[in-house]
């Protein structure tokens, strides 16, 4: 059991490998396209911020995940084919995500997780396995969520490009824009991050306080104080690069907002890091449950540190090693992005995203981003978004499922001839 453990642990390590290598580019390919940092310096970003957020955050996604990614009842009475039904997800998962970065397509890690879940159910327990609703949400999810990230991010770059970008007094302009930027930035921002970096504070105030604030309270606070910080910083800055006329010096306006860009990029990744670990790590958490208690989870479950760390290291191992291929393509080969129009992209990625975390809908950040990038490119001009580029994703995107649901289903039945 020992050896069959390392063996699942390994392979959690590959899956979160290739999700690090293809997710991350969520996070840092607009920024590294429009030049707000190099590639490099976006790697160690990412790094940093992926790895901390998995750590710190990624229990809670991933006891989730390895609970509900398939209806424990049907496997309690054969805990072993669920064990299997696992590794075939891992081992599917990994081999497609592989195959998308190899050719630089960002793809969702969680279609993925979907598809091989619905592949080994299928050839475990029948066609009537599957949760058929939740397939087609994802659908709807897919077609939706690009055309509204897209049509955000034109709106905004439109409003930005028309009172900004096309005036000729750019700084003036954007010294008016800019405590509104700065509340829009953390204010979606903050709403993905600070109410779980902000809830150990609250709960702390709550039991040895004994003060009872409503849990939004401390968020609210702390997200307003920092645009204010934000804002008097941000005029500061725009204050000492406008008043400096040497040629060499970057455009001041695009100069800061890549400081938002950046930013954004670091909200990005470490939300990321909190969310998309589960995908890699869930199914070897339920494996080690089976393994020590040998009953299948049904419940919540306590997720070990060493697991969290485990895929927290595959995130960042892959992100370093084969992460540029796929910040390329988003960052550079489907339009040409300044750090204003990178900005716009990634806050209408995070709008999105939270719009369909409330409606319920499971969406993926690599669609809401390309359509976010697409969005920006209909505003610039029609004629500079690269077509080939996007019909490569699109394909990418139109398989993934059934791609990783195949492999799944074929995976399992070999295992079913050799071990049952």
């Amino acid at each position: 059991m020992l050896i069959t453990l390392l063996f699942v642990a390994l392979l959690a390590f590959y899956v979160a490998w290739n999700l690090g290598a293809n997710d991350v580019a969520n996070a840092m390919g607009t920024s590294v396209g429009s030049k707000a940092v190099t590639l490099k310096q976006a790697l160690i970003i990412a790094g940093v911020l992926e790895f901390t957020g998995a750590v710190l955050f990624g229990h809670e996604v991933t006891e989730t995940l390895a609970t509900k990614i398939a209806n424990p009842a049907l496997f309690a009475a054969t805990p072993q084919i669920l064990v299997t039904g696992m590794v075939t997800v891992l081992i599917s998962c990994g081999v497609w995500l592989q195959i998308a970065t190899s050719r630089g397509l960002p793809v969702s890690s969680s279609h993925a997780v979907v598809g091989a879940i619905a592949g080994f159910s299928w050839v475990a327990l029948g066609v009537n396995a599957i949760d058929w609703s939740s397939i087609g949400l994802i659908t709807i999810g897919w077609i939706l969520t690009p055309l509204i990230s897209g049509a955000i991010a034109a709106l905004l770059y439109s409003q930005i490009k028309h009172w900004i970008l096309d005036q000729s007094n750019q700084v003036v302009q954007l010294q008016e824009w800019i405590p509104w930027l700065s509340t829009a930035l953390l204010g979606v921002f903050g709403v993905i991050v600070l109410p779980s970096l902000t809830q150990p504070l609250t709960d702390f105030v709550i039991e040895q306080v004994g003060f009872t604030i409503p849990s939004h309270d401390i968020p609210l606070l702390t997200g307003a104080v920092a645009a204010v910080g934000l804002t008097i910083i941000s005029w500061r800055q725009l204050a000492d690069k406008g008043t400096t006329t040497q040629s060499p010096m970057p455009n001041p306006v695009e100069r800061l907002f890549g400081r938002f860009q950046l930013l954004s990029a670091c909200f990005v990744a470490f939300a990321h890091g909190s969310n998309d670990v589960g995908n890699a790590i869930a199914p070897l958490a339920a494996i080690v449950y089976i393994n020590r208690t040998g009953s299948v989870p049904t419940d919540g479950i306590t997720i070990p540190l060493w697991i969290l760390i485990l895929g927290g290291a595959g995130i960042v191992g892959g992100l370093a090693v084969w992460g540029k291929k796929v910040i390329a393509t988003i960052g550079e080969n489907i339009i040409a992005l300044q750090p204003s129009s990178g900005f716009c992209a990634e806050l209408a990625t995070a709008t999105t995203i939270l719009i369909a975390s409330r409606l319920g809908l499971p969406v993926s950040t690599s669609h809401a981003l390309v359509g976010g990038v697409v969005g920006i490119g209909l505003v610039q001009n029609l004629k500079s978004i690269k077509f080939q580029t996007l019909k490569g994703i699109a394909a990418a995107w139109l398989i993934t499922i059934p791609v990783s649901a195949a492999l799944s289903a074929a995976i399992f039945s070999i295992a079913q001839i050799l071990f049952f």
